[in-house]
């Protein structure tokens, strides 16, 4: 892999008790992580060629898909939900599904990262996500990515919220973290960005703000809303 190319990548909020006190599922990258080690960070990597292969039962509302087509080449908008979706899996073990009678036959058909999913009875779905931020890592970064941000409740989730047994080794310290307490710990500055968007949501959940977008061109920053 080029270390200077751009990865198209998606990271997945996963919020919890929204009514109460909200909690926003976290884990903690290894010490000698490539890119931001030892970072507390949202379950997310980057778009696998084979995601587009996969069949999603239910993408975003109209409006989050036009606005991940947006500025960007409008193929890889269900693609990238399916990474969403797949990255979860991987890094929590938890399931963004709908029950499907077919999928349990349908799985040897698909990619290899996606058989054990549906194995477990479910089709990806999108249902109840929503695109809420987009940012491209600046210059000098041993990896860059074009990240796309969605958040969903956690009630999308199909099984225990607190089960993480099926989950890779990527992500450590996998918790539900009171979201008035996140920023005491270590994270990326963009996530903390990310984190005052989710908060400027809780509080006015009707303003449908369009989705920030930082990237870098021609040698400066740049922000767009899509």
């Amino acid at each position: 892999m080029n270390k200077a190319e751009i990865r198209n990548a998606a990271t997945v909020i996963l919020l919890r008790d929204k009514a109460t006190r909200p909690r926003i599922l976290m884990g903690q990258r290894g010490h000698s992580a490539a890119f931001m080690p030892s970072k507390f960070v949202f379950p997310g990597g980057a778009l696998d060629a084979t995601d587009a292969d996969v069949p999603l039962s239910a993408v975003l509302s109209d409006q989050c898909m036009a606005r991940l087509r947006a500025e960007a080449d409008p193929a890889l908008a269900e693609p990238l939900v399916l990474a969403a979706i797949r990255e979860v899996w991987e890094e929590t073990g938890l399931l963004l599904g709908e029950q499907s009678d077919t999928a349990i036959s349908d799985a040897a058909n698909m990619p290899k990262d996606w058989q054990q999913f549906f194995e477990h009875g479910l089709r990806p779905s999108g249902a109840g996500m929503r695109f809420v931020f987009r940012a491209v890592t600046p210059p000098g970064r041993p990896r860059r990515f074009d990240a796309r941000f969605f958040v969903v409740d956690a009630d999308r989730v199909a099984g225990n919220l607190d089960d993480f047994d099926q989950a890779c080794e990527e992500l450590s310290h996998l918790q539900w973290i009171p979201l008035d307490e996140a920023r005491n710990l270590d994270m990326p500055f963009i996530t903390e960005v990310v984190l005052a968007e989710i908060e400027a949501d809780l509080r006015d959940p009707d303003r449908n703000a369009r989705v920030p977008y930082f990237f870098n061109a021609e040698g400066r920053s740049n922000f767009l809303r899509l």
